[in-house]
């Protein structure tokens, strides 16, 4: 069957491409999909701009479009495992994982079909009663929708979930290295009744099949999650239309550890933070920043936990963590831990692929961690999105949020203390979209999401989330117009 869903229709690439898309885990041909061009990505765009200025979805109803996204979860919640072992299959991740974000997404769009429901807008007090004054919010149009590879089904959730609630057409690009779920995502959204146009699916890669996205000027607005090059590309290519960008571009995220902390909880935690999925999550605590009295203990107890960690692929029930996503990306974390001893980190485990012969035909990478490092390095400032932990010592409250803010990202952070006043100062000080207290990795869809600084621009989630996809217009109506002579009789 065709992958690609252009205005109301599953077809093939008009040039006739096609990719494998391999299991990380073993190499083993998950499937074998079609892959856009630049005119299926024309013929996309233009249907979405069709389906938004010609057809009743923007004006419709905001109850019909609520309980879509409401089908649209009851048909997720009922293909649970055939979703959750697509996703496994392509990342590379643990099944079990993938449950959880197929359990994620549902919530995700029930959010949004309550969220939608109960933001009608707001009446304006002018102080005049001869006028009614209202702000309300419109769908914003065609939206661009450009997700990752490392929660493909989930960041997509993200994205076309207040898309349309809000009433927006959309163009979905999943990332070319995991189609999958988002191919489930077009039927069951066709099941529950989306509109023809309204929704349109091109697979590929960028330079094919999205950068026309970022162009055109039939498109309104662009939702990226990905990397932080490609994300100013991304800035540098709306420019000409003015288009509206929400980006997030992953961060550099700093766990503190204070000496006064449940340091076994502690501990456990950490290890969740930087390993899970392989440390291919855009929020892991790569950075662990330790006061220093009790640095070494920690560390060397970190460093016995981390080597006992257990690789394997998806379906293997002894597994912890998995693969990297591909062979091009484990060399660039190669690339990175080699940096790092190069300037001076003291690889204190991992560093290497790991020597066990049925684990070779995978991408794995061993649970890393490199000591004695400092903010200067590049491997404390660079993302390396892979199983590696940087250590960095701290002597008090202001030196620990001072090396914390010392980068350019600003997606999420942890803290960890008894302290209570402690922990909402410094809570309070790091320059981040996230901060957790005594906790880690955990969201709500309720609670914005994003970044400061270079980790992006807007938010996801959240009532915000949903802004993102509408515009605000203020109606002003006088009720009882009168001749005001401004310019007297003439």
């Amino acid at each position: 069957m065709p992958e690609l869903y252009i205005d109301g229709a599953w077809r093939a690439a008009l040039a006739g491409g096609q990719r494998d898309i391999r299991c990380p885990a073993d190499g083993s041909l998950t499937v074998t999909v079609d892959e856009a061009g630049p005119d299926d990505t024309l013929d996309a765009i233009l249907a979405a701009r069709r389906a938004f200025d010609e057809s009743s979805w923007p004006s419709g109803s905001v109850h019909d479009r609520c309980a879509l996204l409401h089908r649209v979860a009851d048909l997720l919640a009922s293909h649970k495992s055939d979703v959750a072992r697509a996703e496994s299959l392509d990342t590379g991740k643990r099944l079990v994982e993938s449950e959880y974000d197929v359990d994620d997404v549902v919530a995700v769009f029930r959010f949004y079909a309550g969220a939608a429901a109960g933001t009608a807008g707001r009446v304006v007090d002018t102080g005049r009663p001869d006028v009614r004054s209202r702000v309300v919010h419109e769908p914003i149009g065609v939206c661009a929708l450009i997700t990752p590879w490392n929660y493909p089904l989930l960041q997509t959730s993200w994205k076309v979930a207040p898309c349309l609630a809000a009433g927006n057409t959309f163009v979905l690009k999943p990332s070319e290295l995991t189609p999958s779920t988002a191919i489930l995502l077009m039927r069951y959204l066709i099941e529950a009744g989306l509109p023809a146009g309204v929704g349109n699916l091109v697979l590929g890669a960028g330079p094919q099949a999205g950068a026309l996205l970022t162009t055109h000027p039939g498109v309104d607005l662009v939702s990226f999650t990905g990397g932080l090059g490609t994300g100013r590309q991304l800035m540098a290519a709306v420019a000409p239309t003015v288009k509206k960008v929400a980006l997030e571009l992953g961060g550099k995220n700093p766990n503190i550890v204070f000496a006064d902390a449940d340091l076994e909880v502690a501990l456990d935690f950490a290890l969740t933070a930087i390993f899970l999925h392989s440390g291919q999550v855009c929020s892991a605590g790569a950075r662990l920043l330790i006061e220093g009295s009790v640095k070494d203990k920690f560390v060397d107890e970190l460093v016995v936990r981390a080597e006992r960690i257990r690789l394997g692929g998806p379906f293997d029930d002894k597994a912890e963590t998995g693969p990297l996503i591909s062979a091009e990306h484990r060399a660039k974390v190669e690339a990175y831990v080699e940096a790092g001893r190069g300037e001076g980190a003291q690889v204190r485990c991992g560093g290497s692929r790991p020597d066990d012969p049925a684990l070779s035909v995978g991408f794995y990478y061993l649970p890393t961690i490199l000591d004695g490092c400092t903010s200067s390095m590049s491997v404390v400032q660079n993302e390396s999105f892979g199983p590696v932990l940087t250590v960095e010592t701290f002597v008090d409250e202001d030196d620990a949020v001072r090396i914390a803010n010392d980068t350019i990202f600003g997606l999420a952070g942890a803290v960890w203390t008894s302290n209570a006043g402690r922990a909402e100062r410094v809570a309070s000080r790091l320059r981040m979209g996230t901060v957790w207290i005594n906790d880690y990795h955990p969201y709500v869809p309720q609670a914005e999401w994003g970044g400061y600084k270079q980790s992006g621009v807007g938010r996801e989630l959240g009532v915000a989330g949903l802004d993102e996809y509408r515009e605000t217009k203020h109606i002003w109506h006088n009720v009882r117009p009168e001749v005001q002579r401004w310019f007297g009789d003439g």
